[in-house]
């Protein structure tokens, strides 16, 4: 009787083998070899809880065996295989599409064999298709002669009639129905065919006068609507036209006001210098400031505004004028206005002198 505790171990090392060899076809040589690899645990259902704590040491040591790096030297191993494969592909496809033609230069790397792997497959599957449609139409046309070899012996045999036996006239009619049908691309060239196709002719007929009319309503609006654009076109030409010409003459006023400013600048200048001479003049003989074209416009205005002033007690006068004067009173302000007056016309007169010196 085998006791419980190597029963148990038994049970654990067959579970481990078991669990090895499901990692791969490689994993039971490198085990048999006894290799020291180190993996990973992985996700196992059968592992769970408090078995997978406990076997987990064991089978964890026992699969430390595999080889390192090996997973990603296989993989490695296996895409460089792809690619010479790729590459091998890619230049066959390039022999057989450039025949006897030297192949162009190209750098060879992952990104151009790629690519032109993939219109290598591209051409491939185009040309199987293609390939399919040719063989296809070969065969339709095979069955087409076969039915035509077929009716033709049928003609024969029931009515004795043959294509060769047609007149002229005759030969030229069945042409002109063979030519029908295949222009009508009826599939024969019975009457149920023909009426269809010949609807459906007239319906594209109809459909076409339609668009014909409403194009030519189209190219009406668009010659109206050229005849009014070429009209504005001309006007606006015109007006173009007046608009340099008012351009040019406003120009040429322009050149002469600006030589005419030149001039006159220059002229400023010169009376400015005449100003300033004629005030040192002036001020050298002695002038009061008070005879100066300033000081006499300012007392023209006062003038001016006295006289403004006067206007009503004029009419103020005037009021008194009704009523009967003390002569001597009266002959008093009478002097006196005449003496305000005097003095007033005399001093006005000096300074107009004055001004004319």
């Amino acid at each position: 009787m085998i006791p419980p505790r190597a029963e148990r171990a038994a049970r654990r090392q067959a579970r481990r083998g078991s669990w090895c060899r499901s990692l791969g076809p490689a994993l039971p040589k490198d085990l048999e070899a006894g290799v020291p690899v180190k993996t990973t645990t992985p996700r196992n259902p059968w592992f769970r809880g408090r078995d997978q704590r406990r076997v987990g040491g064991p089978l964890r040591a026992s699969c430390e065996l595999l080889p390192r790096g090996t997973s990603r030297e296989v993989a490695g191993a296996a895409a460089m295989e792809a690619q010479e494969e790729k590459e091998a592909q890619v230049a066959a496809w390039l022999k057989k599409i450039f025949g006897d033609h030297p192949i162009p230069q190209y750098e060879v790397n992952a990104r151009t064999t790629e690519i032109l792997h993939h219109l290598s497959e591209r051409n491939r599957i185009r040309d199987r298709d293609v390939h399919l449609v040719i063989e296809d139409l070969k065969q339709k046309a095979s069955e087409y002669e076969a039915e035509a070899k077929h009716l033709q012996s049928l003609l024969i045999e029931s009515v004795n009639f043959s294509p060769a036996n047609l007149s002229s006239t005759g030969s030229r009619y069945l042409n002109a129905l063979v030519d029908s049908a295949v222009a009508l691309e009826t599939k024969d060239t019975s009457l149920a065919s023909f009426i269809p196709a010949v609807n459906d002719l007239t319906s594209d007929l109809f459909r076409i006068k339609s668009k014909n009319e409403e194009i030519k309503l189209e190219l009406a609006k668009l010659e109206k609507n050229l005849t009014a654009t070429l009209v504005l076109e001309k006007c606006l030409r015109e007006d173009l036209k007046k608009a340099e010409l008012h351009l040019s003459m406003e120009r040429a006023k322009v050149d002469n006001r600006l030589q005419n400013t030149g001039f006159l600048k220059a002229k400023s200048e010169e009376f400015r210098f005449g100003i300033r001479t004629a005030e040192e003049q002036l001020s050298a003989r002695g002038m009061d400031a008070s005879l100066s074209h300033q000081s006499l416009v300012a007392l023209s205005e006062k003038l001016a505004e006295l006289k403004r002033q006067t206007i009503p007690l004029k009419k103020k006068l005037e009021s008194y004028l009704d009523l009967m004067p003390n002569p001597s009173l009266a002959q008093v302000k009478i002097e006196e206005a005449k003496r305000e007056l005097d003095t007033i016309e005399a001093e006005l007169t000096k300074k107009v002198d004055m001004m004319e010196l």
